[in-house]
């Protein structure tokens, strides 16, 4: 089947031109709709009183996703609290880390964040097994991120502040779409809600992460496409290499979590991890000092090199 138009179940991305789409559309010359298949809506405050949660008896904080962060610290100001300034965050990447800085105005906190994956972050609060963690999260009940903390046994409370609500999709005619793309459980129940028949319908259905393709299976729907995989991290790199031919490779997963998503912890893990600074300025400085600092490497090894040859051809 060929691919032309594709419905993703995301928003847009902020910069279209700087995201792996751009280069979906430019070298295949596909058409692609961005619609985010549910909205989130936060619990109030009465219906969060009733967990018996209260977050000043917390040493630290885990972040999985912008959403999370934003409801937190709605929360705090919906119940009048305040967190202490020796608060710990563990953020599960670093542009979730640096998102913070929307609601902490201190240049330095004790922020933590992984490399790319929740494993990465797993194993750094495995270091920090003394802290009381709180998860806020949605109001599912299990999800791959507290299965992962489940299996790592750190002492964590899961705190939902948020719900997931299934939008209305059947404005979309799908035989428009050649392929639609799915990222989560709730996207797959979403558009199963609207489209009781979809398993019926003559569509390429691709999918992210293991928990999406576990929704998927238990809908009966076929799986078209399965991302992440070695060669395909992302989700357009795994729409690429469907219409380039290539045949799907196994998906991988991250230590801690269902299936493998990348090698790169194992190697990574020994390394002692650092707080990062929530600001932006401090944040750019600290990347042109590493760029500065690679071309300069770069410029000495090309020196050497070039000493060596030059050596090489007098002897």
């Amino acid at each position: 089947m060929k691919i032309k138009k594709i419905l993703i179940s995301q928003p847009a991305p902020a910069d279209l031109e700087k995201s792996p789409y751009r280069n979906l559309i430019n070298k295949h010359n596909v058409d692609i709709t961005f619609y985010k298949f549910f909205d989130v809506v936060g619990i109030t405050a009465s219906e969060f009183r009733k967990t018996r949660i209260h977050i000043g008896d917390y040493t630290a904080i885990v972040f999985n996703s912008k959403n999370s962060i934003d409801h937190f610290f709605r929360m705090l100001k919906d119940l009048r609290e305040t967190v202490s300034d020796d608060m710990k965050y563990f953020c599960s990447t670093e542009a979730i880390a640096l998102y913070l800085q929307n609601y902490i105005q201190y240049r330095k906190r004790k922020v933590f964040f992984g490399n790319q994956y929740f494993s990465d972050l797993i194993e750094v609060m495995g270091k920090h097994r003394d802290e009381k963690f709180l998860f806020p999260c949605s109001d599912e009940k299990q999800t791959e991120y507290t299965k992962a903390l489940d299996k790592a046994k750190l002492k964590y409370t899961k705190a939902p502040m948020y719900t997931s609500a299934p939008k209305d999709l059947t404005k979309f005619n799908l035989e428009d779409f050649d392929c639609i793309a799915l990222f989560s459980p709730i996207g797959v129940r979403s558009l199963v809600k609207s489209f009781p028949d979809i398993k019926e319908r003559n569509v390429l259905i691709a999918a992210f992460g293991t928990s999406t393709h576990a929704a998927l299976k238990e809908h009966g729907i076929k799986l078209g496409i399965a991302a992440p995989t070695q060669s395909a991290p992302s989700m357009a790199m795994a729409i690429e290499n469907h219409i380039m031919g290539k045949a799907q490779e196994a998906v991988i997963a991250s230590k801690g979590e269902p299936t493998r998503h990348t090698t790169r912890s194992t190697s990574t893990s020994h390394k002692k991890t650092k707080p990062v600074i929530a600001n932006k300025e401090v944040y750019k400085q600290r990347m042109e000092e590493k760029k500065a600092q690679a071309a300069a490497r770069r410029a000495a090894r090309a020196a050497e090199k070039a000493k060596k040859e030059s050596e090489a051809k007098k002897a």
